[in-house]
């Protein structure tokens, strides 16, 4: 019985909507002119904050946090930096004059002096995937030194140091084995990706002392203290709380927190900005839209109170307006984001020139759709309400009462 009267009602009301269509698609045209150029606002605030936090995440450089000067760190420090939840990788760096390495290839005539960078499994400067420099022979060059050397993956090298021992002039040559090439965008010097095992030893020679596992006489080796370290943090939102954890520590540190501070502080602004506009655009059409329903009630009182004599109850008559502003909602929104993705379309294809291939100045999230469906089908059905109350207050009798 309930079921019956229920669907009798949404039958009725819907006839009366498109019957009426002049009237409905005045609603829907006044829907989609609130809501069309709130989703592209949306939009282009979603796309350019988007694209920048997007950026700030993939460049690793905004993660990296820098020691200033050189200080005193063993490895134990070292490691227990490491199992911190917010740092996602670190190595330990020697010197910066000793970590440099000349090199030269066979198809190649030029001579290198590349600095060396102390690396492992999971630096972020590394293509994901590709293997880290392993051992005493592995190395990793970034784009412009293999570029310059002729070599790619696979390929061999020779690396040669010098350094002044008991007063004479030294020089050894080392064989390394390219088993990576750092992408440009990721390492724009020229450099060499090695293991901090390579990184002590290129150390430990110029230093004076042995080198066993190369057959490089010396002084006995000794406990080790580092100068530096490269530490990267596991996101963009960490970088600060590790910066203030060093300054605790009496480290001084260069990070870009500032930089990722000002993307988040624009992000918090627009999207402040954007609410209070979407809530006084939704307001303003909620009272509007309210506003013509409770006119329709009041213009249709004797049809709504025929209803009554016929078997309708107060409930089934509330649902009228309800219904009614439910369709509205969902063809203002319908209507609303056609206008969105051609406005979408012509605002990326316009910038096009200016972006990269997959970056867009206006997009939506599905989600985002579905959020604006919500927040107008919710506005809709508070205007209902008013206009609801009304027509639950239309006697049987009041319509015949006007014949």
């Amino acid at each position: 019985m309930l079921l019956r009267h229920w669907r009798e009602t949404l039958g009725l009301a819907s006839r009366d909507y498109f019957h009426e269509w002049q009237i409905s698609v005045c609603f829907v045209l006044a829907l989609a002119a609130v809501l069309g150029p709130m989703m592209v606002l949306f939009g282009l605030k979603f796309g350019i904050v988007g694209t920048m936090i997007d950026e700030l995440r993939e460049d690793p450089a905004k993660r990296e946090i820098r020691p200033v000067g050189s200080g005193r760190y063993d490895r134990a420090w070292i490691d227990a930096l490491a199992k911190r939840e917010d740092v996602a990788f670190v190595v330990p760096r020697v010197r910066a004059i000793a970590a440099t390495l000349e090199v030269g290839s066979a198809r190649s005539p030029r001579i290198l002096s590349l600095e060396v960078i102390p690396s492992a499994a999971g630096d972020p400067l590394l293509p994901p995937g590709a293997p880290a420099p392993r051992g005493l022979r592995q190395v990793v060059l970034s784009a412009s030194a293999a570029r310059k050397l002729q070599v790619s993956a696979g390929d061999g090298l020779e690396g040669s140091l010098v350094r002044r021992f008991h007063g004479h002039k030294e020089r050894v040559r080392l064989p390394l084995t390219v088993v990576g090439v750092a992408s440009a965008r990721a390492f724009g010097r020229d450099a060499l990706f090695a293991s901090v095992q390579l990184n002590e030893a290129l150390e430990d020679f110029r230093d004076g002392r042995a080198v066993p596992q190369l057959g490089w006489r010396g002084t006995p080796p000794q406990s080790r203290r580092y100068t530096g370290f490269r530490l990267y943090a596991r996101s963009i939102y960490d970088v600060a709380g590790l910066e203030e954890a060093f300054e605790r520590r009496g480290i001084e540190v260069r990070t870009q927190a500032a930089d990722i501070e000002t993307v988040r502080r624009m992000d918090r602004t627009l999207s402040a900005i954007y609410w209070a506009i979407a809530l006084i655009g939704l307001v303003g059409f909620s009272l509007s839209l309210g506003a013509s329903l409770w006119a329709n009630v009041d213009r249709k009182r004797r049809e709504l109170s025929v209803l009554r004599l016929v078997g309708f109850r107060t409930g089934d008559i509330v649902w009228f307006p309800l219904v009614q502003s439910l369709y509205t909602a969902l063809f203002g929104w319908a209507l609303a984001v056609a206008i969105y993705r051609a406005a979408a379309w012509g605002i990326n294809l316009m910038l096009a020139p200016q972006l990269d291939a997959a970056q867009q100045v206006c997009r939506l999230l599905p989600q985002h759709y579905l959020v604006a469906l919500g927040l107008t089908a919710g506005a809709s059905v508070l205007a209902a309400v008013l206009a609801g109350l009304r027509a639950a207050r239309v006697e049987p009798s009041e319509g015949l009462r006007e014949v």
